[in-house]
C-alpha cells in the first residue's frame, strides 16, 4: 500500500513541476519510456544489482531513454537509485489521471456483457459526462458474467447497472418480503 501512495506524490511533484514549465506532454512521454523500460526483466535485474556502479547503471538508463527531458531522467534515475523503477508504470498513470483532471477529463471504466458500439458508447458517455459534469471517456472491458447492462468505475466511484446486479437486489428484497 505504500507504494502507491508513493507513486501518487511523485507523480504529484512531477505534474506540478511539468504544469510550471509547460511541459505536460514531454514529461508524458518521458514517463511513458521509463515505463515501457519496466518491461525489460534483463534490464531491471542490471540496474537493481547492489553490485554494479550507480554511474554505470546511469550510463545505461539514460542510453536506454534516448531524448528525452533532463528532469523526467533525474526522476527515473532516483527511482533506479532508490530501487524503486517497478513503481514507474503506477507514477505514469497517476500523472495521467492528473493531465486529464486538468484538462476537465474524466476516464470511466466500463463493463459490459457484450462489447459497447459506437452509438451505445456515445450515449453512455453522455451520461456519464451529466453524473461527472466533465468530459468522460470510456475504456471498455467485456465481462460476461454480468448477463446485461453495465459497471461504470471513475475515480473513486462505481455506478452498478448490470442485470446481475438488479437481479440480486430484486432477490434480495422477495428474501426481505417473505419474512
Amino acid at each position: 500500500m505504500p507504494r502507491i501512495s508513493s507513486a501518487k506524490r511523485y507523480a504529484q511533484a512531477a505534474f506540478e513541476l511539468a504544469l510550471e514549465r509547460g511541459e505536460l506532454e514531454s514529461w508524458q512521454k518521458g514517463l511513458e519510456k521509463i515505463s515501457e523500460l519496466t518491461k525489460k526483466e534483463e534490464l531491471i535485474s542490471f540496474l537493481q544489482n547492489p553490485r554494479i556502479p550507480f554511474e554505470t547503471k546511469k550510463r545505461v538508463f539514460e542510453f536506454q531513454l534516448g531524448d528525452i527531458l533532463p528532469l523526467t531522467l533525474n526522476l527515473g534515475l532516483l527511482l533506479v537509485h532508490k530501487g524503486l523503477l517497478r513503481m514507474a508504470p503506477r507514477i505514469l498513470q497517476q500523472f495521467a489521471l492528473l493531465v486529464d483532471a486538468y484538462h476537465g477529463i474524466e476516464r470511466a471504466k466500463v463493463r459490459t456483457a457484450i462489447p459497447l458500439e459506437d452509438p451505445e458508447k456515445e450515449i453512455l458517455s453522455r451520461r456519464l459526462e451529466e453524473m461527472a459534469k466533465r468530459k468522460v471517456l470510456i475504456e471498455g472491458q467485456v465481462d460476461p458474467t454480468l448477463i446485461g447492462g453495465f459497471i461504470a468505475r471513475m475515480g473513486d466511484k462505481i455506478i452498478d447497472a448490470s442485470l446481475r446486479h438488479q437481479l440480486e437486489a430484486l432477490k434480495q428484497h422477495l428474501m426481505e418480503a417473505s419474512h
